[in-house]
């Protein structure tokens, strides 16, 4: 049989060439890697590993001010080129790997630490995963059974093929405009339908109770009624993102699992899948139509249909705030920069224990699942 090539070997001087072309070729201890494609959606911002192409950043990766998290050393190995050539690699800061290093790869020499069939080190997905991407994953992932919640924890930077069927694969499928596109219309209608209809001045509360005592509700309460709305969807979208998206299934329940996968652990398992990060407008018209009713069934009619489209206005906010905390750029130091940073924390680090407020993190006061903020002492 013919022996499999070993990893591409580079010079620092190529290295140096390619960077200087725009390409962003970092190291660890030899190890080269490519970010040019991962640099505009890394949490810390695209110029702080602009300012790293070309160097050794492993001391890095163990902070300060961040230490990356396994999943994100994981998540490095996918853009692995080859090996820098003995005599020419920099001298980090420390002479051997950091302890989170060692504990998400091992260190050289131990059992684990080998060249797979693709030349990449243990921690590389596309070598040891349990499931065929090669096709729709939707109705592998069930069989995983108590293996799923480790795997579907384990992000990757690949698209996800989620149906047989192409028509129904295009479906799952959503660019974040088309959301804008669909529900600010209706939006803007329903505003004006809610607002000219409360100027007519019939609506009352408490008035199928008490003709005497009921409360007349004016046009001028309008604004206060949909950021009333506004306010009940983020608390909805905390709930329905921690209670619900992150619910452990079952390991010996099947479709319970699939369920899981095709409702947000698909997002987790490929949380830069473009396509899959705002909800299809197909599904989410039947959920936002039953929220309606259960406010039409609470509330006066022209009363529910203005805490509705509050709340409306908030999911699409929230779509879009979610697509741009994934792949925008916010400016450091913003409230956008520390909502994008918190998210990824999320996605690679607190899958399960926190962060559960995309557009806010105000609901996880109260909860008690807010992330703490990163004290750092360096390890000897």
């Amino acid at each position: 049989a013919m022996a499999t090539a070993g990893p591409r070997s580079f010079s620092a001087a190529e290295v140096r060439a390619r960077c200087a072309q725009g390409a962003c070729l970092v190291s660890c201890h030899r190890r080269l890697y490519d970010l040019s494609g991962f640099v505009r959606l890394h949490p810390g911002g695209e110029q702080l590993l602009r300012r790293r192409a070309g160097t050794d950043v492993s001391a890095a990766l163990d902070g300060p001010p961040h230490r990356h998290s396994a999943n994100a050393r994981r998540w490095l190995e996918q853009y692995y080129v080859g090996e820098i050539e003995p005599g020419d690699e920099q001298v980090p800061s420390r002479a051997e790997p950091g302890p989170g290093w060692a504990r998400a790869l091992g260190r050289p020499g131990d059992s684990i630490y080998r060249w797979p069939r693709c030349g990449v080190s243990v921690g590389c997905p596309r070598c040891r995963d349990l499931v065929d991407w090669q096709k729709p994953l939707l109705w592998q992932v069930g069989y995983l059974g108590e293996k799923y919640d480790e795997w579907v924890h384990q992000p990757v930077d690949r698209p996800i093929r989620l149906f047989h069927s192409d028509f129904l694969e295009f479906l799952s499928k959503t660019a974040w405009y088309v959301v804008f596109m669909v529900w600010t219309p209706v939006v803007l209608y329903l505003s004006w339908v809610s607002y000219t209809s409360l100027a007519q001045g019939n609506t009352r509360l408490f008035s199928s109770f008490t003709t005497e005592y009921s409360i007349p509700v004016h046009k001028y309460y309008f604004p206060f009624i949909f950021l009333l709305g506004m306010i009940l969807w983020s608390l909805l979208e905390y709930l329905i993102h921690r209670f619900v998206f992150h619910m452990k299934p079952p390991a010996s329940n099947y479709y319970l699992i699939t369920l899981h996968f095709l409702l947000h652990g698909q997002h987790h398992k490929s949380p830069f899948d473009s396509s899959r990060l705002v909800f299809p407008p197909v599904p989410a018209s039947l959920v936002i139509g039953f929220f309606y009713g259960v406010l039409r069934l609470l509330l006066p009619e022209v009363l529910g249909l203005s805490v509705f489209v509050g709340g409306l206005c908030g999911y699409v906010i929230y779509d879009m705030m979610h697509y741009y905390l994934h792949y925008g750029s916010p400016k450091k130091g913003t409230y956008l920069y520390g909502l994008k940073a918190y998210h990824v924390k999320h996605h690679f680090e607190h899958q399960k224990s926190g962060s559960f407020g995309i557009s806010t993190r105000f609901w996880d006061y109260p909860f008690r699942t807010l992330i703490p903020e990163e004290t750092f002492k360096k390890e000897d």
